[in-house]
């Protein structure tokens, strides 16, 4: 059994300058759509099981979905004009594996070198994130994106009460003073405090209705982001959606924004809370804020770009082959302005969506020629997704391309296409490395066992198997039975898989008790946490591994056993 690339954390690569910023913030808030084995991070998640292959394992590919494994990034703009830089913010987390009191106190500890995250912001941070019972994949990409946004919020704020009238800047002052000590009651209640003296403005006012109305909109976006901060995206919809309804009627530039941060939100609740209806309200609105490309063809390609990413993930949960086509036509949309001379990072991040979006038409449809054509998007992706450049978007996509090389080498008997696919991983682990991103390495390291097992089942090499159960150990080191049981089993299954091959290759007793084992310590926690298929295949795989090590007691070569 595989699973996806759950997470990615460690550093952030990119800072762009502010007109081409689709970068740091979006990158991380995309990571978060992603989840377990089927591509969108949820708590509460009843995953589509894969296909079980002809071996009783299960079909060796990961999901390429979400960027984690694939890659939706939305359009969030940010632009840190002080304080600590995204490397610097994201090595404050580096490395987190739990929300005890240690990490928070070495988080804070290194935050202190930098001086511009509070004790109380950071403490803030982890009181949310274990009310919410994050997983623990999701961490460190968690807290650092929680750290951006705070960032964002706080220089946003600092830029508003440099231009905003003499009665509105003493609250928004206030404002940033709350979210910089972690108060966010505080923040909400001053920014309603400030909403309510605004629209009673509007409503005595003989004039300037018009940027009235613009400024209390504003103030209700402030509380759309703060709700965002407070992991609340549902909310955070809902004050975008009113935002763009207070603004003038003819303000079609300041709606179209508002109507696609909403947007964005929904689907962000969508993608974390298994909430499909919020991922079809997402589609609809998407559509209604699209300008046309003549217009605004910035905004335009945000859009299509992000209505994929909503599209893409409502056809990986439900297995629709046509919400997943109509994802592909929209990313297709968006890369008619995502060009790779104007905006090339853009480019590349819309590639590298519509090679996951293809990688799952093919799962549905088995359509030989959307896998090829997802290689190829990964590949174009990597043309400027390169490791000096965007380092962590590199490895993610080389992640991704080893999946896809698996599955074509896998449908194909393509020994060839196998190597590449080994390559790719021990690319992605030169920067997916236990220390900075441990489950994300750990993921990759279950992978690259995955398509060693493939080629040294193919070959008959016990060296390649080998190498496959030593990758699967290391996973092991990250993947505990305490922390993620069910990635824990999964890898546990896969190395009994293949010391069951190695059995049979070898006549190796020694490796077929090994298999049972690992079977048997992997269906002990298929059955402890209730998932049938899982259930059904490892008890298969046992069965085998048992006939397995009888025909070698018994002498009979193994390798005849099917």
């Amino acid at each position: 059994m595989t699973d996806t690339l759950s997470t990615f954390a460690g550093t952030i690569w990119e800072w762009l300058n502010a007109n081409q910023n689709a970068g740091a913030l979006s990158a991380l808030l995309a990571v978060l759509t992603l989840a377990g084995g089927a591509g969108g991070w949820l708590w509460r998640r009843k995953s589509k099981a894969p296909a079980p292959d002809q071996s009783g394992g299960t079909r060796v590919s990961a999901s390429t979905g979400g960027v984690g494994a694939g890659g939706s990034m939305t359009g969030n703009t940010i632009t840190t004009n002080h304080g600590a830089t995204p490397e610097q913010i994201a090595a404050i987390f580096a490395g987190v594996r739990d929300l005890s009191e240690n990490s928070e106190a070495k988080a804070i500890a290194a935050a202190n070198q930098f001086g511009t995250i509070s004790r109380e912001a950071l403490t803030s941070f982890f009181t949310i994130l274990r009310h919410e019972q994050v997983p623990p994949e999701q961490l460190t990409a968690k807290l650092t994106a929680f750290a951006l946004q705070y960032r964002e919020m706080v220089d946003r704020l600092t830029a508003l009460e440099r231009t905003a009238g003499p009665d509105d800047r003493p609250t928004l002052a206030e404002v940033r003073a709350a979210i910089e000590k972690g108060d966010y009651d505080r923040a909400e209640s001053l920014l309603v405090t400030l909403e309510d003296a605004q629209a009673n403005a509007r409503a005595t006012a003989q004039a300037n209705a018009d940027s009235l109305a613009r400024r209390q909109a504003a103030t209700r976006a402030e509380r759309a982001r703060l709700s965002t901060l407070r992991f609340d995206h549902g909310a955070a919809a809902d004050h975008f959606l009113a935002a763009a309804n207070l603004l003038p009627t003819g303000d079609t530039k300041g709606r179209g924004n508002y109507l696609t941060d909403s947007a964005d939100a929904l689907r962000q609740h969508g993608e974390e809370r298994g909430d499909n209806s919020a991922l079809l309200t997402a589609i609809v609105r998407y559509r209604e804020a699209m300008p046309s490309r003549v217009s605004r063809p910035k905004l335009w390609a945000r859009v299509q770009n992000n209505l994929g990413n909503a599209l893409q993930r409502l056809g990986e949960r439900n297995g629709d082959s046509a919400r997943l086509q109509q994802a592909v036509d929209a990313y297709n949309n968006a890369l008619l302005e995502h060009t790779r001379d104007r905006v090339p990072l853009k480019w590349a991040m819309t590639q590298n969506n519509l090679g996951s979006a293809l990688k799952w038409l093919w799962e549905c449809d088995g359509d030989s020629a959307q896998l090829l054509q997802a290689v190829d998007a990964y590949n174009n992706a990597l043309l400027e997704r390169t490791r000096d450049r965007v380092l962590v978007d590199w490895a993610i996509t080389q992640n991704n391309l080893g999946n896809a090389l698996q599955s074509l080498g896998e449908r194909d008997s393509d020994g060839a296409r196998l190597l590449q696919a080994v390559d790719a991983y021990n690319s992605a682990l030169l920067e997916h490395t236990r220390d900075q991103v441990p489950l994300n390495w750990a993921m990759t390291q279950n992978n690259l066992g995955n398509a060693l097992s493939i080629l040294g089942r193919r070959n008959g090499d016990s060296a390649q198997l080998r190498q496959a159960v030593d990758a699967y150990n290391n996973a092991l080191l990250e993947r505990t039975r305490d922390r993620v049981p069910l990635s824990w089993a999964m890898t546990q299954n896969n190395m009994g898989n293949t010391l069951r091959m190695l059995a049979e290759q070898t006549c190796d007793v020694d490796s077929a008790k090994q298999a049972i084992a690992a079977h048997e310590t992997a269906l002990e926690m298929f059955t402890k946490l209730n998932v049938p298929f899982y259930i059904t295949g490892t008890t298969n795989n046992l069965a085998i591994a048992r006939a397995t090590l009888a025909k070698l007691e018994s002498g009979a070569n193994p390798a005849t056993h099917q």
